[in-house]
């Protein structure tokens, strides 16, 4: 994702704005339902990590039974849950995920996802920079890419940023499409971005 400016401002929008853009209506995500969703993510997919510490502490009491190595099981396990979590709410104070956050409209076109925050500054986010797509419920769901290899720390500091990565996301809810139709285009937009199945 391209990132805002040093003063946490958006950068000048690129490029005139598409007339055949699917534009949407002003919307800003909340940190907090941000973080309880990132959170439900990383736990669905990472539950059993919390069970590593448990195991490993709790081995020894299996062979000299002792509630001191059962209570250092629990504690390791409630610390490390305490921590992944931590991270995962960490993105919501970043300077660079501020523009997540802030009250935008989007313009959406076959070129990029556009974040509007006036008809002057704007972030885009081109397609390649997109994962994978959803369309919910009542929303769109938009996973950026993790960094690269190449782009992460070498040694120690470059495990850890890939074995505990955190979602970042962009929430598009439905009631900020201005039509039917416009649901509909970017239902076929996502298609053609293999971005949802056809």
């Amino acid at each position: 994702m391209q990132q805002p400016n040093q003063r946490g401002g958006y950068r000048q929008a690129q490029g005139a704005s598409n007339p055949l853009a699917i534009k949407t209506k002003k919307y800003q995500l909340d940190k907090n339902d941000y973080a309880k969703m990132a959170m439900g993510q990383v736990w669905k997919k990472e539950w059993w990590r919390a069970l590593i510490p448990l195991v490993l502490f709790s081995l020894p009491a299996a062979f000299a039974f002792s509630w001191w190595w059962v209570a250092a099981a629990v504690l390791a396990t409630v610390i490390f849950v305490l921590l992944r979590s931590a991270q995962v709410m960490g993105v919501t104070q970043m300077e660079q995920s501020n523009p997540l956050f802030q009250r935008v409209n989007y313009e959406i076109d076959q070129r990029q996802v556009l974040l509007k925050l006036n008809e002057r500054e704007g972030m885009n986010i081109n397609w390649d920079m997109i994962e994978k797509a959803a369309n919910q419920k009542d929303s769109y769901m938009l996973w950026l890419k993790q960094p690269n290899a190449d782009q992460l720390p070498g040694g120690f500091k470059g495990w850890l940023a890939r074995t505990f990565t955190v979602p970042i996301f962009l929430l598009l809810p439905h009631k900020i499409f201005n039509s039917a139709n416009d649901l509909k285009l970017m239902d076929s937009l996502l298609k053609r971005k293999n971005l949802l199945p056809a």
